[in-house]
């Protein structure tokens, strides 16, 4: 058996794998965040060791006594920021904060080859920015920080008592040499840092530490598990789907979405907004697309408008099946936006209301809206010529009805997995069990496939005039925010 825990931003989850590769136990234990100010987005660590413990105690003891090995996956880019006693010095500055934007202008004036290094634009969700702010508005606590971790490596820390992480998680901090996968002393020098205050590098199917007596014993697992190295929760749930290499991709369906695509060569495309980062896996690398607000904006428009879930608002909109029937339209930047705007201070909007409008009428706009800011993403992918299918990952992935549309919008056909609403944590349980044969590449399959869904073109069509008009839109409108 091996045991997977995704550090999420709504929730932890935790998954037991088999050796065939079978989910046979999942939980899950949801985790608060806070808003303090304007922008910013906020998470107690503490709450994190919490939601894994409870996580972790709701799976069955049978399953949990024959765990041979343990991956680790986790929302990326939060600055978990320690003292020499390794207790947080402040709350974690998460990877929705829109704080540090100027913080990003001085990182691009001050490292002329920033891009180049690190293959990425400086943007407020990065960690590097974040402790740049940090130096200016919090110079005391900035002067205390012994150790910059990432959310899911704070839990290794406390799982184990290593600094570890791995390369894809590490190369969202903006502090990384993506393609030499190494620390940039050049990058960590302008942030007034150093590599000592930096957790050790390791792939994402290298052991890195075994779980510590008290903890096991708490846990009731074996004694000494092999903890390996795990993933960012996007190249974790791409360990997951089965998206290893060039022309594999997925989307993810969560609290923010990502279209994320697999490659075995560095090709940074930093101008666009897009993201190039390590892969979980020995000598890969992959691009994504990322939207700071997918899933999310269905919890917003739900709660807006009375409902009682995400499911309900979708059920309702297809019940009226009002799909190609409405142009009103949805900018879904409740958090600002990255790919291609790299604006924090992009905000959502509602546009083309009547006295007809109902509430089904908003949650077709939020499902469209969501849809279109993928299709923004796709346009500037550098591999995405080379994609065919897309598989779908998250917990909105469950909808085929908002799959129709995504397919609409991106024009290619869209895969549902078995298992695929636990991605991350099924790729960290599937690294776990690489690092524990000691496997470099994976000897395993894309999961089995459940539903697929092939655009179809009338809708095609109306997605593709309602792209021309959403861009529009938020050119428009810029000059207002």
């Amino acid at each position: 058996m091996y045991l997977g825990i995704d550090i999420g931003t709504s929730g932890v989850k935790a998954i037991i794998m088999d050796s065939a590769g079978e989910v046979v136990d999942q939980a899950t234990a949801a985790l608060p965040i806070s808003r303090p100010k304007p922008l910013w987005s906020e998470q107690d660590p503490q709450d994190w060791w919490r939601a894994t413990n409870e996580a972790v105690a709701a799976l069955s003891a049978d399953n949990r006594k024959n765990v041979a090995a343990i991956g680790l996956a986790g929302q990326m880019h939060g600055a978990t920021l320690l003292d020499t006693r390794d207790v947080p010095i402040r709350p974690a500055i998460l990877w929705n904060d829109g704080r540090s934007a100027d913080a990003c202008l001085k990182l691009e004036r001050d490292v002329a080859d920033l891009h180049q290094i690190t293959g990425n634009l400086a943007m407020p969700g990065f960690t590097a920015p974040k402790l740049v702010w940090m130096r200016q508005h919090e110079p005391d606590a900035f002067e205390k920080v012994a150790k910059v971790l990432l959310p899911k490596d704070y839990v290794r820390l406390l799982m184990t008592g290593e600094y570890a992480s791995d390369l894809s998680d590490s190369a969202g901090t903006l502090w990384l040499d993506v393609e030499n996968r190494d620390w940039s002393e050049t990058v960590l020098s302008a942030t007034a840092l150093t590599r000592s205050q930096m957790p050790g590098l390791f792939e994402g199917c290298d052991v890195c530490g075994e779980l510590r007596t008290d903890v096991a014993n708490e846990w009731k697992v074996p004694a000494n598990t092999p903890v390996v190295a795990g993933g960012g929760d996007n190249a974790a749930g791409a360990i997951g789907v089965g998206v290893f290499g060039t022309g594999d991709a997925f989307l993810s369906l969560g609290t923010s979405g990502v279209l994320f695509a697999g490659d075995e060569v560095y090709k940074p495309n930093a101008a666009s907004g897009v993201h190039t980062f390590c892969h979980a896996l020995p000598g890969r690398w992959h691009q994504m697309a990322v939207m700071l607000s997918a899933a999310s904006c269905l919890d917003w428009a739900s709660t807006m408008l009375g409902l009682e879930s995400p499911a309900a608002l979708i059920g309702q909109t297809e019940s009226e099946n009002l799909f190609g029937q409405s142009k009103s339209l949805f900018l879904p930047y409740l958090s600002g936006e990255r790919t291609p705007h790299n604006n924090p201070n992009a905000t959502g909007m509602i546009f083309g209301l009547n006295h007809d409008s109902s509430a089904v009428h908003v949650g077709q706009a939020v499902l469209e809206g969501v849809a279109l800011g993928f299709a923004d993403g796709l346009e500037v992918l550098g591999a995405s010529k080379a994609i065919n299918a897309i598989s779908v990952i998250g917990g909105g992935s469950k909808s085929a009805y908002w799959g129709r549309i995504l397919a609409a919008a991106l024009n290619r056909p869209l895969v549902y997995r078995k298992n695929a609403d636990v991605g991350p944590a099924l790729g960290a349980a599937r690294l776990a069990q690489m690092g524990k044969d000691g496997q470099r590449l994976p000897a395993f399959k894309a999961p089995a496939v459940e539903l697929e869904i092939e655009p179809i073109p009338g809708d095609v069509a109306f997605m593709s005039e309602q792209h021309e008009r959403y861009r529009s839109l938020y050119k428009s409108t810029l000059d207002l925010l």
